[in-house]
């Protein structure tokens, strides 16, 4: 009987590693090196405080949030987060907050439309548009996924409305490229406001949409697959 009952959690260990390996397969098929534990981030976090994801809106009243990704109103049609929210690093929200700064002395602000993104997000944005020019190779992973990229756009502060940019957030064409200079002077002035101001702290635009921007030492952090509703517990 004993040796049933040994062979019977043998077998039970067995099928919950091939499970939990199935699993990872799935959530990570190229075995890049991701964090998807709250506990092993959180030890980082201890080890290196500069690598806290930090709740945008807590750390910088007033700035906008436009989380397309938590609706359908995205290029996926799908929504692809349980929250409206927007996280990045520490040192990344720090510059943000420079840039908010900077742009109320012209009555303007950041409007957000994403920033970390955990991996199974772009495991599913491949999926549905595979072209890299525009969305990550989830063989590699995402700038977003390492909480140093940030998608925005500039908000008239009295109005409230996103001021004239080269297109609508997340249009995969020509137009949102950053050298596109077909575009009438406002749009082009715009522009060069969020590019410089942006740079001024740290960001750097991508090459093929102009909504994107990336902030320095970005390769050295690492891929998140954490959920949002872990991060806001960790930031509470």
């Amino acid at each position: 009987m004993k040796r049933t009952h040994l062979l019977l959690l043998l077998l039970l260990t067995i099928l919950v590693a091939c499970k939990t390996e199935k699993e990872n397969n799935h959530n990570n098929p190229y075995g890049l090196d991701i964090i998807s534990d709250v506990e092993v981030y959180q030890q980082q976090v201890n080890l290196n405080p500069d690598l806290e994801l930090l709740n945008i809106s807590n750390e910088i009243p007033g700035i906008v949030l436009d989380i397309r990704y938590a609706t359908d109103n995205n290029f996926t049609g799908k929504v692809i987060y349980t929250l409206p929210m927007a996280f990045a690093r520490k040192k990344a929200v720090e510059a943000l907050a420079l840039v908010q700064d900077s742009l109320k002395k012209l009555n303007l602000g950041l409007k957000i439309y994403d920033a970390y993104r955990p991996y199974a997000a772009t495991l599913l944005f491949y999926e549905v548009y595979p072209d890299t020019n525009f969305v990550a190779n989830p063989r590699y992973g995402s700038r977003h996924n390492r909480g140093c990229a940030v998608d925005v756009s500039l908000v008239d502060i009295i109005s409230g409305l996103e001021i004239k940019m080269p297109t609508p957030f997340d249009e995969f064409s020509e137009r949102a490229h950053p050298d596109y200079m077909n575009l009438d002077q406002e749009t082009l002035s715009n522009r060069s406001l969020l590019f410089g101001v942006m740079q001024h702290y740290g960001f750097k635009h991508y090459p093929t949409e102009w909504w994107h921007f990336d902030f320095e030492g970005w390769e050295e952090y690492p891929l998140m697959d954490i959920p949002f509703e872990a991060l806001l517990s960790e930031n509470q």
